[in-house]
C-alpha cells in the first residue's frame, strides 16, 4: 500500500505572554513600551509518522496533547511553524462540523454551500441531495434556517454533507459524538462503509470502545510528542495502565 499521509518533523509553535493582562487597552501600553515578556508554547513539537493507503489510525492523548492540532494541520486548516505534511488524495474532515455553515441561510440552501466549500460540484451535490437529507433525519426541517438548529441538529446535518462522498482520506474529530446513541451508532455505520470502500481514516476520540472498533493502529500524543505507535490494542494497556 502507498503512503497517502506522509507528517515530517511538524511543529506548532505559539507565543504567549508571561504576565496576566486584564484588558486591551493595558495589552497595547505593555507592546508599546516593550513591557511584555513571553514563553514559547508548542502544540506540536517534532511529529513525524506516515499512513498508509486503507488504514484506520486514531490519535489518543489527554485534553491538550495535540491530538485536535495535529488533525488541523493534516486537514491544511493550520500551517505548520516547521516541517511539512504531504498529501496523497482528496480529504474530507470532520473537525468541526456545520463550521462552514450560514446562520441564516435554510438547511437547503446549506448542502450546496457546505458542498462546494468541501470542493464537490452542484451538479454532484444534487445527485447527493436526497440521500444527504435522508441521512441527517432532518426532512421536515430542509427549508428552516440554520439558526433555529439545534447544535446536535446542525452537527447532524454537517456530518451527512461531509460522508455523502467517499473521500481518500477521512479525518475525524469527536464527530461520532453527534445526536443520541442511534444516531452514533448510524455514525459509525457510515464510517466503516467509507473505509470499508478503500479510504483512509484517522479519528481522534476520548472513547475507548470507539477506537477498538473503528482503528486497528494507534498513536498516542502526549504534550505535543507522539509518545508511542504500533496496534491499537498494545497501545490502549499502556495508555489506560491495563
Amino acid at each position: 500500500m502507498c503512503e497517502c499521509i506522509i507528517v515530517n518533523d511538524v511543529a506548532i509553535k505559539y507565543r504567549m505572554t508571561k504576565e496576566r493582562v486584564d484588558t486591551l487597552k493595558e495589552y497595547f501600553v505593555r507592546k508599546i513600551k516593550r513591557n511584555l515578556s513571553y514563553s514559547d508554547f508548542y502544540a506540536l513539537n517534532g511529529v513525524s509518522f506516515s499512513v498508509k493507503r486503507g488504514e484506520s489510525i486514531a490519535l489518543v492523548g489527554l485534553n491538550g496533547a495535540g491530538k485536535s492540532t495535529l488533525l488541523k494541520v493534516i486537514a491544511g486548516v493550520l500551517k505548520p511553524t516547521k516541517g511539512d505534511v504531504l498529501i496523497n488524495g482528496s480529504i474530507a474532515p470532520l473537525i468541526e462540523l456545520g463550521a462552514g455553515f450560514d446562520m441564516d441561510l435554510s438547511a437547503r440552501e446549506n448542502i450546496f454551500l457546505n458542498g462546494t466549500i468541501l470542493g464537490h460540484k452542484t451538479a454532484d451535490i444534487q445527485k447527493k441531495f436526497d440521500s444527504i437529507v435522508e441521512f441527517s433525519e432532518l426532512e421536515n426541517f430542509i427549508d428552516v434556517p440554520i439558526k433555529n438548529f439545534s447544535s446536535g441538529m446542525t452537527a447532524r446535518l454537517g456530518f451527512s454533507i461531509a460522508t455523502a462522498f467517499n473521500p481518500d482520506i477521512l479525518i475525524v474529530d469527536e464527530a461520532l459524538s453527534v445526536g443520541d446513541y442511534k444516531f452514533q451508532e448510524k455514525c459509525q455505520k457510515r464510517i466503516k462503509e467509507i473505509i470499508e470502500q478503500g479510504s483512509t481514516l484517522l479519528l481522534v476520540s476520548h472513547s475507548e470502545t470507539v477506537v477498538r472498533k473503528m482503528c486497528n493502529r494507534t498513536l498516542w500524543l502526549k504534550k505535543g510528542e507522539i509518545v508511542m505507535d504500533g496496534d491499537t490494542d498494545s497501545i490502549l494497556k499502556e495508555y489506560y495502565n491495563k
